[in-house]
């Protein structure tokens, strides 16, 4: 029970004299005083680091608070949001420690308090995932380093001054770096390869290029689903790869920043695509070198990302193919002759050469555009058939049918 409430510290400093005298076993002073050996431990042990100060009531309250924040820490916090206010808790957390390296970073629970008090923290939406059946060419293939995969799309179109703005926007997979975003006013093959080209040209060559379903990316009703681009890609050893048709999800790091830019550009600038385009592209210089990347670990793109080591020095006026291969030019109305009979292989690969090798005791020719292996071609039936996948002739050659 508690002492006595006629005079406390009288009580306490009774019991701390006659705990000196010790004529009496402590277990039974403590019962005399009607405390437990538990409380009656804790005052003589205050009493010997403090004497009779350490017999005065304490506060309860913790000495710290965990999560506790300062008013200048508060305000830092806040100031960094402001100029980034499109930006995250975990964003604004990093570069806070950037900023200010000589303090103690605050928890990002802390952060998220604080910024949540400010009101300055918006939930956001979950977008639910969509099925459908795969596509005839669809690989989703990793990124294990830069250049492995670069992901493509046209973002979607706003106006400013009567204008309309609609970024083309290619990205790197694994180091989320924006290679390109440029307003483009018009979605044609050949407008796109000229941005393209010069991406080529600054970043060299990736092995893989994702990208939708929809035009100019992919042709619905071609070979393979393959477009005038996609087959331009393949001739420069590129891999065309796919999302599945309705799950845009799958390009979602993509998905992601044209959110951003959604949230951030998009409608807010006056003075067509010419401001829009400087404003953008500012943009990109803080998102590619300041903006902190949670999917990356915190850092900026730029700290991860290198030029391929594979150069592009241009197109090539002919596909050269190895010994043994019989070298076909696909006509203007996408056939082949081949022993005087015409056959039809894909529209989109008018104008270039495809290579032919003999099946081994076969009447067929697995058909080759650069390195990737397009189909059969069944000369009993003179029909070609596309492959439900691109493979090439080292995969060809590991099954053993070369």
């Amino acid at each position: 029970m508690p002492w006595k409430e006629t005079n406390v510290m009288d009580e306490k400093e009774r019991f701390i004299q006659e705990m000196l005298a010790a004529e009496k076993p402590f277990k039974h002073l403590c019962a005399e005083y009607g405390i437990t050996e538990k409380t009656g431990y804790k005052w003589k042990k205050r009493f010997y680091e403090q004497g009779k100060a350490g017999l005065n009531e304490q506060s309860r309250a913790r000495l710290t608070q965990a999560n506790e924040i300062d008013g200048d820490t508060a305000a830092e916090l806040i100031k960094l949001k402001m100029a980034h206010i499109a930006w995250g808790p975990k964003k604004i957390r990093e570069l806070y420690y950037k900023a200010y390296p000589h303090k103690t970073t605050p928890s990002l629970s802390s952060v998220k308090r604080i910024l949540d008090k400010a009101g300055m923290v918006k939930p956001r939406k979950v977008r639910p995932a969509a099925t459908t059946d795969c596509p005839r060419l669809h690989q989703q293939l990793p990124a294990k380093e830069p250049n492995d995969v670069w992901c493509i799309d046209f973002k979607g179109w706003w106006k400013s001054d009567g204008e309309i703005c609609e970024p083309f926007t290619v990205r790197d997979k694994y180091s989320r770096k924006i290679l390109c975003a440029k307003l483009m006013s018009t979605k044609s093959s050949a407008a796109v390869k000229v941005v393209m080209a010069e991406l080529f040209r600054q970043y060299g060559l990736p092995k893989a290029i994702h990208s939708d379903n929809g035009t100019p990316f992919a042709a619905p009703n071609g070979l393979l689903n393959l477009s005038n681009l996609s087959v331009w890609w393949i001739t420069l050893g590129i891999m065309p790869d796919r999302s599945l048709k309705g799950c845009p999800g799958q390009n979602g790091s993509l998905e992601r920043m044209h959110a951003d830019i959604a949230r951030e550009i998009e409608g807010r600038i006056p003075g067509g695509i010419e401001a829009n385009q400087a404003v953008l592209d500012a943009w990109i210089e803080e998102y590619n070198s300041v903006r902190p990347n949670e999917a990356i670990g915190m850092k900026t793109p730029d700290e991860l990302y290198t030029v391929s080591p594979r150069k592009y020095d241009g197109d090539y006026d002919e596909l050269e193919y190895p010994p043994g291969f019989q070298v076909r030019k696909v006509t203007g109305g996408g056939e082949i002759i081949i022993h005087g009979i015409r056959v039809t292989i894909g529209y989109a690969l008018r104008g270039l050469q495809v290579g032919l090798q003999l099946i081994p005791d076969e009447n067929a020719y697995y058909v080759f555009l650069a390195d990737f292996l397009l189909g059969t071609l069944n000369m009993d039936s003179c029909c070609f058939m596309p492959l439900q996948e691109v493979k090439s002739k080292k995969t060809i050659l590991a099954e053993g049918k070369i």
